[in-house]
């Protein structure tokens, strides 16, 4: 019996966290839920509301998540996967389902950058040292504008010296590409070419 009230207890102490995580205002940037517009009439406070089917989780990325890197749109992504001299990498992380993708494209995790170099054509020059002059441009996606994990796998590849000017960022990810109705694949491409 006793058995049975702490399952309970953990039962409703789980559904509290639920529910009060559910409760938190969406973020808008990385440190704010909220954007006061000065209008004629007086402050404005803009807010990220929950509508069913929209995304909870990150914060608005800026359209260039590093200094140098260049925004791309569905049409500039559509040319990069023709460009043999381009890879079109969604940087997705494999923790979460990873389901459909843009065709072609191919799937480093933004967390696996830093031991995939060589995949991107870089050369190791010393422990955390690669010379990238040779690599492919990249067109980096994830989930969509409030998704961390291109901009975060950007910021790696900056680190380990890959050239801003060979990175595009497709901010929109699966989410536009998906809400414009564009057609995805069930599965990426294997990294060997």
């Amino acid at each position: 019996m006793s058995r049975l009230i702490v399952l309970a207890l953990v039962g409703a102490a789980w559904g509290l966290c639920a529910q009060a995580e559910d409760n938190q205002p969406l973020r808008i940037t990385k440190l704010s839920h909220e954007f006061v517009v000065q209008t004629p009439d007086g402050p404005l406070v803009i807010t990220r509301a929950k509508r069913a089917g929209s995304v909870t989780k990150g914060f608005i990325q800026p359209l260039v998540p590093q200094p140098g890197v260049t925004p791309v749109t569905e049409i500039d992504v559509l040319h990069a996967l023709n460009d043999p001299s381009t890879m079109v990498i969604d940087m997705r992380d494999e923790d979460e389902p990873l389901g459909p993708t843009i065709p072609n494209s191919y799937h480093i995790p933004y967390n696996e950058l830093e031991d995939r170099m060589a995949e991107l054509g870089c050369q190791q020059r010393g422990k955390n040292q690669w010379d990238c002059t040779s690599a492919f441009k990249i067109v980096a996606f994830c989930h969509g504008p409030m998704c961390v994990q291109s901009p975060a796998g950007i910021a790696s590849l900056v680190r380990m010296g890959f050239p801003v000017n060979k990175i595009s960022y497709y901010r929109g990810g699966m989410m536009d590409w998906q809400g414009l109705g564009l057609t995805t694949a069930s599965s990426s491409r294997p990294t060997t070419r």
